[in-house]
């Protein structure tokens, strides 16, 4: 079968193989995969940019169907349509994992960077990672449910964000789309910010429920979110999700006074930042890494339910054989969310 794969260290060294169909082990579960979306991370693989363990397929948003469960696996069955979670293993033992934060395991190994991933036809996960996903939601669309689990957690495990709120999203992309959706879906008044080459996914922005788009190579969002907040006092939340640092510069200065700041997306490198504003401001800071099992309930129930609406981010679809070109389109910014498909899948 057909594998996209990173297939040496270094910058580069992704190509496409042939690879041999695998066969599940006790509790693991095979699935046919169906759609697998293509995220800012496989660019970082291919970049080197984040850490990776090739030869290794690539490929971590994945949704299908089972095609055959291993021993011991109860529960499931083959033609359950499903999405899964991404770690294949952790040690379950360590101080992170007691306390249910797997996501922070030193030894965790994922799909798509430590063990064999999504882009191909079939990708070997343990079936405690397994989702059932509604009939009524599209393959593409479920295979969203991983970078929305990732926003989920963002938003929600370190409570960020109220009813009432005055939130400020930095980067329309796919990231930055279902932390609106998901921010909206709280109660909070979003602005969501973008520059000259986000004017059609400021747009979508606007369609999926942003109560202000601004263009901040245009226009200035200071005055607007100083009209929006109590006595002009600034945003009460913002969110970095261009992984840009000038975003992330700029939205220190939107926050207000003991306002919470919190970093979705990933820069690749090191960028400047004035941290001195958290003390002028006394800011509080988080970040997010992946997400955990609890997360992955709730994305689920969300793109069930209609209130984040996944598919309405997908502009592209290839074949595997056609990863040079998804990758391009990505990095060019030419749409907002690709999805790669086995051969001859959607065709």
């Amino acid at each position: 079968m057909k594998a996209i794969m990173k297939v040496a260290p270094g910058v580069g060294h992704v190509e496409l193989r042939d690879i041999a169909e695998p066969v599940p082990q006790a509790g693991q579960v095979k699935i046919a995969v169906r759609a697998a979306g293509l995220c800012g991370t496989d660019l970082h693989i291919l970049k080197d940019e984040f850490r990776s363990w090739p030869p290794v397929v690539l490929g971590h948003e994945v949704a299908g169907e089972i095609a055959e469960v291993g021993e011991g696996v109860e529960g499931w069955a083959p033609g359950a349509r499903v999405t899964t979670e991404t770690y294949f293993s952790f040690c379950g033992t360590c101080k992170y994992c007691r306390a249910g934060h797997t996501n922070l395991c030193l030894n965790r190994r994922s799909i798509g960077s430590a063990v064999n991933g999504g882009f191909t036809d079939y990708v070997i996960v343990p079936a405690r990672n397994l989702h059932a996903l509604p009939s009524h939601v599209p393959f593409d669309a479920g295979a969203l449910t991983e970078p929305l689990a990732c926003v989920v957690h963002a938003v929600t495990t370190t409570p960020s964000v109220s009813p009432g709120d005055v939130a400020v999203i930095a980067g329309p992309g796919a990231i930055g789309l279902l932390t609106l959706q998901v921010v909206k879906a709280a109660g909070a008044t979003v602005v969501m910010l973008g520059t000259d080459r986000d004017q059609h996914r400021l747009a979508l922005a606007h369609d999926l429920g942003a109560d202000h788009i601004v263009n901040v190579q245009r226009e200035d969002p200071a005055p607007l979110i100083a009209a929006l907040t109590d006595e002009g006092l600034g945003a009460d939340v913002v969110y970095e999700c261009s992984g840009a640092g000038p975003a992330a510069a700029q939205l220190l200065t939107l926050v207000r006074r003991r306002g919470r700041y919190v970093q979705v997306g990933l820069f690749g490198k090191p960028v400047a930042w004035d941290l001195d504003q958290l003390c002028y401001k006394e800011i509080v800071a988080t970040g997010s890494n992946a997400s955990i099992p609890a997360a992955w309930s709730k994305a689920v129930a969300l793109i069930a339910s209609g209130k984040v609406r996944t598919g309405a981010l997908i502009t592209h679809r290839f074949p595997v054989t056609q990863w040079e070109a998804a990758f391009a389109t990505f990095e060019d910014g030419a749409g907002v969310k690709a999805i790669l498909m086995p051969v001859g899948e959607g065709q």
